[in-house]
């Protein structure tokens, strides 16, 4: 399977996925299936169904080909994942043996300018993952400089945040901006000129602008507890992550969920004793080992957690207590 272009597509921590949940049967929902590598991998491995669910058009429009191989084992599922128990339904799989999601930007994306995803490639400045809601572009042009320096600080957890908002401004009462390299330029004038091997000034900028643009965060711990419901006793979560606000927002989940509350203290009250709704297997994140990084560099900052579910009912996911930035509506 290959990217546009013709670059092979590497689905970070595959293997690991699979040796984890194995054996690999009955029905799975693929999260995030991009460019549809965890999807072929199930299949591969002797999933019986799975679901496909992707918010962004081209990533079906791309896998046409492929696909078809696999006949009805292959479902497409066109929407937002924090509704995969309801697209798991409506598309007759109520209980699902295994959830899997990657939490990173397909290359799909990033390698093509038009979307806007990439300070690398100039593009329109856009981020939408789904081609709908504000873009990028509307963000950095009408957002208040508070709310810029927030999203950069929060969402990317850039310590120019101030900064950066600040120089956006500047430039916007001069000329729009409107393009990832315009952008990138901006960002670039604010922060010392990167090492060799360090990443691009403006990686977390972008990383932020994108989370902000999508709702990815919210996306996330909504998808989480769509999973809970979704799964079957003994269904298995897996979740690929690439930076560490979604990795915290990840680990405090299946923490929560995997303990029967209890404890508290003088100065919390103790929580109602519950039985926990996942089993952490194992309890600590994946981690790709050297082969794999030197195979697909973009693996080195990622990390699995799995997790098997139980019988016990599932619960309500409080953004609060996952630490999600509390900031206002982007508009």
């Amino acid at each position: 399977m290959t990217e546009p272009g013709g670059a092979p597509h590497i689905p970070v921590l595959l293997g690991a996925i699979l040796s984890a949940t194995a054996p690999v049967r009955g029905f799975w929902l693929d999260a995030t299936f991009g460019a549809g590598g965890y999807a072929r991998g199930l299949l591969e491995a002797g999933a019986d169904v799975v679901i496909a669910v992707d918010r962004d058009p081209l990533a079906f429009e791309l896998a046409a080909d492929w696909a078809a191989g696999f006949g009805d084992r292959l479902v497409p599922a066109p929407g937002t994942f924090d509704r995969l128990d309801e697209l798991a339904a409506e598309a007759g799989y109520p209980e699902l043996d295994g959830v899997v999601m990657d939490l990173g930007v397909s290359s799909m994306q990033l390698d093509r300018a038009e979307r806007g995803f990439s300070f690398l490639r100039d593009g329109p400045l856009d981020m939408r993952m789904g081609r709908d809601g504000p873009s990028a572009e509307d963000v950095v042009n009408e957002a208040p400089e508070a709310l810029i320096a927030d999203i950069l600080f929060h969402y990317g957890e850039e310590r120019a945040a101030r900064r950066i908002a600040r120089a956006i401004v500047r430039e916007r009462a001069e000329n729009r901006i409107s393009s990832t390299l315009q952008l990138a330029g901006i960002i670039e004038k604010c922060l010392p000129r990167a090492k060799p091997g360090q990443s691009h000034p403006a990686t977390r900028s972008f990383q932020a602008l994108r989370i902000a643009v999508n709702d990815e965060l919210r996306q996330l711990v909504d998808g989480l507890a769509a999973a809970e419901r979704a799964l079957k006793p003994g269904g298995q979560l897996a979740v690929v992550t690439f930076h560490s606000i979604e990795d915290r927002i990840v680990k405090r989940f299946l923490a929560d969920r995997a303990s029967e509350g209890g404890g508290g203290s003088r100065h919390a009250p103790a929580e109602e004793i519950r039985d926990p709704a996942f089993e952490l297997t194992p309890r600590r994140a994946i981690a790709p080992d050297e082969a794999e990084i030197a195979a697909n560099p973009r693996a080195r900052s990622a990390k699995l957690r799995v997790a098997r579910r139980t019988a016990a009912p599932a619960g309500a996911a409080d953004p609060a207590r996952l630490g999600l930035p509390k900031l206002p509506e982007v508009f």
